[in-house]
């Protein structure tokens, strides 16, 4: 069932800023983080020691000192900037609808996160992949097959079933949504759990739509 949204509802559900939430979703994984340090870091180091040395014989001094700024609060304007893309993503489309249907089927697949040298006992360099599980939900209604939602698996996804209400917005370049292009994270009410690979929604806001649009 897609019960499509009003002029402006899709704003206040996807919000063009970075939420708390979606802050630290891509804040990243410890290796990003750290990644991100280093540039701010060394970029902002590097162009404040060019400021100081030109600000009084050159006018480049205080742009030199701007951009050091910059990257210094790169830790902070980083995940917003990043959040920020994402969600643009999804508001771009000009058609977004409900969809309530419901697990169809899931698996788990393992994914290759990325790769690491290292060293084994003899001292030989060997790569080492970091791989997740990952939970894959396909989705479904009357009307048959919608999409998959995929995420990392957690223990608390143990709960999940096939034939439980999923609930999510789907979005579309085509008003009777005859080709879905994105779906967004997704609500199972029945065991009050939120589920996807990263929080589009405001998710309040969501199920109080629901609670309204849904009766």
């Amino acid at each position: 069932m897609l019960i499509p949204l009003r002029p402006g509802e899709l704003p206040r559900l996807i919000p063009a800023v970075a939420t708390g939430p979606q802050f630290t979703a891509c804040s990243g994984s410890p290796q990003k983080l750290l990644q991100r340090v280093f540039i701010s870091v060394i970029g902002g180091v590097i162009t404040l020691l060019i400021s100081q040395t030109l600000l009084f014989s050159s006018q480049a001094g205080p742009i030199f000192l701007v951009i050091g700024v910059v990257f210094l609060l790169y830790l902070l304007w980083g995940p917003i900037v990043e959040a920020g893309r994402k969600n643009a993503t999804l508001r771009r489309y000009p058609a977004a609808a409900i969809f309530e249907g419901e697990v169809a089927d899931y698996f788990t697949k393992e994914l290759v996160e990325g790769r690491q040298e290292t060293t084994d006992r003899q001292g030989r360099l060997e790569m080492v992949e970091n791989r997740r599980t990952w939970l894959c939900l396909e989705l479904e209604d009357d009307e048959g097959y919608l999409g998959t939602i995929r995420f990392p698996y957690d223990k608390k996804h143990k709960l999940i079933r096939r034939g439980m209400v999923v609930r999510c917005l789907v979005l579309s370049e085509r008003k009777d949504f005859s080709r879905i292009g994105a779906l967004s994270d997704a609500w199972l009410p029945q065991l009050k759990l939120w589920v996807g690979d990263y929080p589009y929604l405001l998710r309040p806001a969501f199920e109080e739509l629901c609670l309204k649009r849904l009766r």
